[in-house]
């Protein structure tokens, strides 16, 4: 079956099985599990409005309007009305939040509060990040679609004592809906759309059953989705035949004067593929829930998802005359992302004193990609433009295991105090090998070497982390309550890495490409410390509280992901790998000082949060690279603080018409100097106290209107529409070693559907006017239209937004 085949085939059976769309009915379920002492009018919470969701981040269910922490939510509705199927769209409607959009072939990287020391980069990044993500209680790096999800939690600000992995700016909580023992149901989803600069349509197709198999007791709960997104970026100059065709047919003695040759030459040394950054992504999550008693539960949950892409999402900025969705690369550059969880959640009453939440969970993901190499080797200045055929091309294969468990106990007596203490483990493992080619270069060279292979390394490592924590409140009156908090962590990681070079080295002549113990060497490093919360909060009325939160923050120090040097150094090999000083990093920690105000005015049409903010930042982990190869690598240097705002607001003017907004101001900025921290092209670049710290915005926002026009029998038809705004970025810190600002740009989107009590049928359009913006930078300016004997490179790159997507979207919902 071909592909447009079958995205004709699903489209008709999605029409089939959705006739429509009940009002956000494939997202509109019960609200969490209550974790702990349910609060008090938690069940009069009305999810409709964006002060009164349920939420668990303090692990006690309350809402978002008595939480006293600065915490936003974004409800279910709102999900579905903004089509935000991954953080990636997220982060436009949440305050405070940097995601840049660096297509499928990676997770994106968060950054919250302007809290980043790394270079913008068109691969994306979420490993090793300063934001924790769980999907309900379980941390992990995956980036599951946000399917059958009650709600997201975004937790701003450092969040060490209750919550490990990585929290040193804030955590990201995905609450999947919970399987139900009562009522069977059905959900199904649809959208089919066209996208700007595509050939082909997108299909998106998912669904969720609920089937209660013994009443109060047993009930299954499963989730399908299925993604088939068009791409926009086009690779017109591909290898016809790698180390025979060339990848630049006229040289010049300046890069102006290079060029990719004639209409014949072209023809000859290239072909084209177009919408190679494709998305086809298959995925699910299933929950099984067993109920002794109510005071007995537990669940279980299996979840899987695998991604596939052909190309990155990014174009060479113009280099050789190519266009804003062209990329000028020589080989394709396939990313597959395979994810697996499995976990065990139990919830049990403890002699109606506490609540036991104990978690176990294991994750698993492999990713493979492919990219050109070339740039990378002219970069280095081997000398391998000599050869007239030149190019390379990589393969990677990574691997994450991680296994963690959580015992909590949560207070449920009543009364004045009450207490959480907990105890979390995680042991997080990664291994990679990587190969480097160079085809037809040996032939050249006079070497023998029939299978390409220039460069292999591998790494393996292990991260060992174990806390124990504990958080008591004491009610000094109905309204004023006062929280402190404490977290001891232990973290000890250790790694063992090779490398070698084939075509020179004496270790692996072909066919070998084994390590010789000779080359293979380990390191490893550990820490422990504490980390702090104190929090208050007084309501001056039900409808409008004041909080004030000190807190502290950590992010575990580790090795770098680099084999380490085998020294002496070789001077006859390439020597790619990590001096003992270069090996590990040690942790940093974040101190944040917040005041925050929530209300709700006007008999509640006027629902808002505001808060500012302070976060010191020490020991900052920075982005760095080897002596030897220039690998990436992290060291701790400097120290930082970001100060801001942060506003989202709800406005009901009418019955039918709706307002919503966020803002963001955020300044994050050195506040002392970082002697070479900046690496551009070899050259090691100051930094100094005042630079803005690089990745997130400066001022960012959001405003919508949605307006519902009643009809009969519990119908209705809405119309939505909203703009987003994000701010410049800097690529790098301070703009320091070629840096560049990334413009501002401002995107547009809205719908119309129609709803009635099964099924909901609309249309919609995101970036209504196909805005072309740039949303990261790769390497920099200092690599642009360089040339070396007249070959000119193309390491610099442009990530690249999302076009313009017009579509039909439906909905069907049964119970």
């Amino acid at each position: 079956m071909t592909k447009r085949s079958f995205r004709t085939n699903l489209l008709g059976a999605t029409m089939l099985l959705i006739p429509a769309l009940a009002p956000n009915s494939a997202y509109a379920q019960a609200a969490p599990q209550p974790q702990g002492e349910p609060a008090a009018d938690a069940a009069a919470a009305s999810g409709s409005d964006a002060n009164y969701i349920v939420v668990t981040a303090t692990r006690r269910a309350t809402t978002l309007q008595d939480a006293p922490i600065n915490i936003s939510a974004v409800s279910p509705q709102e999900l579905a009305r903004q089509r935000i199927d991954d953080v990636k769209s997220l982060a436009a409607f949440t305050p405070g939040m940097t995601v840049a959009d660096t297509g499928p072939g990676s997770t994106g990287k968060i950054v919250l509060r302007g809290i980043n020391s790394g270079d913008s980069s068109v691969e994306g990044a979420s490993a090793n990040s300063a934001v924790g993500v769980y999907l309900g209680e379980v941390p992990l790096y995956l980036d599951f679609k946000l399917l059958d999800i009650d709600h997201v939690e975004v937790l701003q600000g450092p969040q060490g004592t209750l919550y490990g992995l990585g929290t040193l700016a804030g955590a990201v909580r995905y609450m999947p809906n919970r399987p139900d023992t009562d009522h069977y149901s059905v959900d199904l989803h649809g959208r089919w759309f066209g996208e700007s600069h595509s050939s082909e349509a997108g299909v998106n197709a998912d669904g969720t059953i609920n089937i209660p198999i013994v009443k109060d007791h047993i009930a299954l709960r499963s989730t399908v989705g299925y993604y088939d997104n068009p791409g926009f970026m086009d690779y017109n100059y591909l290898l016809r035949q790698p180390g025979v065709s060339n990848p630049q047919p006229v040289r010049g003695t300046t890069a102006a004067d290079g060029s990719f040759g004639t209409p014949a030459q072209q023809a000859a040394n290239f072909y084209s593929k177009k919408d190679v950054n494709y998305e086809h992504t298959f995925t699910t999550r299933n929950q099984l829930l067993l109920e002794a008693s109510p005071d007995f539960k537990v669940y279980l949950t299996y979840a899987h998802q695998i991604t596939k892409t052909q190309g990155r999402q990014a174009n060479g900025a113009g280099v050789l005359g190519t266009g804003k969705y062209e990329a000028p690369w020589r080989y394709l550059e396939p990313t597959n992302r395979t994810s697996d969880l499995y976990s065990a959640e139990f919830n049990v009453n403890v002699f109606d004193v506490a609540q036991l939440v104990a978690t176990t969970a294991f994750t698993n993901q492999k990713i493979y990609t492919q990219r050109d190499n070339t740039d990378l080797l002219l970069d280095l200045d081997y000398g391998y433009e000599a050869f007239p055929e030149f190019s390379s091309y990589n393969q990677a294969t990574s691997k994450y295991h991680q296994f963690n468990e959580e015992v909590r106990l949560v207070s449920t007596h009543g009364g004045p105090f009450s207490w959480v203490l907990g105890g979390f483990y995680n042991n997080m493992r990664y291994g990679s090998q990587y190969r480097e080619y160079v085809p037809g270069y040996p032939d050249w060279a006079g070497i023998y070497r029939p299978d390409n292979l220039e460069y292999m390394s591998f790494v393996n490592t292990r991260t060992k982390e174990k806390a124990a924590y504990g958080e008591g409140t004491f009610h000094i009156t109905k309204d004023w309550q006062v929280t402190g908090g404490l977290r001891y962590f232990k973290y000890d990681a250790f790694a063992e890495g090779g490398t070698d070079t084939p075509l020179f080295s004496k270790y692996t002549p072909y066919p070998l490409v084994v390590f010789a113990p000779q080359r293979i060497k380990s390191g490893s490093t550990g820490k422990d410390g504490f980390v702090w919360k104190a929090n208050t909060s007084y309501k001056f009325s039900p409808d409008l509280m004041a909080y004030f939160t000190y807190s502290t923050g950590y992010r575990t120090g580790n090795v770098n992901r680099v084999a380490p040097c085998v020294l002496p150094l070789d001077p006859k090999v390439q020597n790619v790998c990590a001096l003992p000083n270069e090996l590990a990093y040690g942790p940093d920690k974040t101190r944040n000082r917040e005041l925050g105000l929530r209300g709700s005015l006007f008999d509640r049409k006027f629902q808002f949060t505001l808060s500012g903010f302070i976060v010191t930042w020490a020991g900052v982990q920075v982005p760095s690279q080897t002596v030897n190869g220039a690998v990436g690598i992290t060291v701790n240097g400097s120290t930082a603080v970001s100060k801001g705002i942060d506003f989202s607001g709800h406005l009901k003017i009418t019955p039918q018409l709706t307002i919503d907004g966020t803002y963001s101001y955020n300044d994050a900025h050195l506040t002392a100097d970082a002697p070479g921290i900046v690496v551009s092209s070899g050259v090691n670049y100051d930094a100094f106290a005042g630079d803005r710290l690089p990745g997130s915005t400066k001022h960012s926002g959001s405003v919508g209107a949605t307006y519902t026009y009643p009809l009969t029998e519990g119908r209705d038809i809405e119309a939505t529409w909203a703009m987003t705004y994000t701010g410049d970025i800097y690529s790098r810190v301070g703009l320091r070693g070629n840096g560049e600002v990334i413009p501002a740009y401002t995107t547009h989107r809205a719908s119309v559907t129609y709803h009635s009590p099964m099924f909901d049928v609309g249309v919609y359009a995101d970036n209504i006017f196909d805005k072309y913006a740039v949303t990261a930078v790769e390497n920099d300016t200092s690599s642009y239209n360089r040339a070396r004997s007249g070959v000119v490179e193309r390491f610099y790159a442009y990530g690249v937004l999302t076009p313009r997507r017009v579509g039909l979207e439906m909905t069907f919902h049964y119970k």
